[in-house]
C-alpha cells in the first residue's frame, strides 16, 4: 500500500509542478587588458559567464590601453595566449575597439556586455555607451585584494627589499 501511495503522490505532484524554463543560451562579452594574468581575472570571467553560456573576451591592444592606463608588461600575444588557456573563456577577440560599437555587438551576436563595478562613470559612458543604450550592460563585483598594479608593486617592493638578490 505504501509503495503504491508514493507512486501516486509522485505522479500527482508532476501534474501540478510548475514547468521550469530551460536556460537560454546567451553570448557574453567582456574586454580586458589581461596583463600578468591572475586570479582576479579568472574570478571576473567566472562572474561574467554567469550571465550566459558562452564567454567572449576582447583582449585590448597595447596602443589602445595606453590611451587610459600604463603600457602592459606582457605583449598582446602573450596576454592572448594566457586568456585563451582559461577554461571560462570560449572565444578571444584580439585587439577589439576600445569603444564598443553596434556593429560589433551584431557581428558577434553579443547578448550581454559585462564589466567590473570599479569603473569611472565618464569612461563607462565613453567606452560602453552602446551597451548602455541597448540595455545589455551588466556589472559584477570587482575582485578585491588582487590586481595587476598590486602585483607590480609587490614585485618592485620585494626587489627593492633584496628578496630577488638572495643567493641560495
Amino acid at each position: 500500500m505504501r509503495k503504491g501511495m508514493t507512486v501516486l503522490l509522485c505522479f500527482v505532484g508532476t501534474l501540478f509542478a510548475e514547468e521550469v524554463p530551460e536556460k537560454t543560451s546567451a553570448r557574453v562579452y567582456v574586454d580586458i587588458v589581461g596583463d600578468l594574468f591572475h586570479a582576479g581575472h579568472i574570478a571576473f570571467f567566472k562572474k561574467a559567464k554567469s550571465f550566459g553560456d558562452y564567454l567572449i573576451v576582447g583582449v585590448l591592444a597595447d596602443e589602445v590601453v595606453e590611451e587610459y592606463k600604463r603600457t602592459p608588461v606582457l605583449t598582446l600575444d602573450e596576454r592572448v595566449q594566457a586568456i585563451e588557456a582559461c577554461s571560462w573563456v570560449d572565444e578571444v577577440i584580439v585587439a577589439p575597439p576600445l569603444r564598443l560599437t553596434e556593429e560589433m555587438v551584431q557581428e558577434h551576436k553579443i547578448d550581454f556586455v559585462v564589466h567590473g563595478d570599479d569603473f569611472n562613470k565618464d569612461l563607462l559612458e565613453d567606452q560602453y555607451g552602446v551597451a548602455l543604450k541597448l540595455g545589455i550592460f551588466r556589472t559584477v563585483p570587482y575582485t578585491k585584494g588582487i590586481s595587476t598594479s598590486d602585483i607590480i608593486d609587490r614585485i618592485v617592493s620585494r626587489y627593492d627589499g633584496g628578496e630577488f638578490h638572495r643567493q641560495k
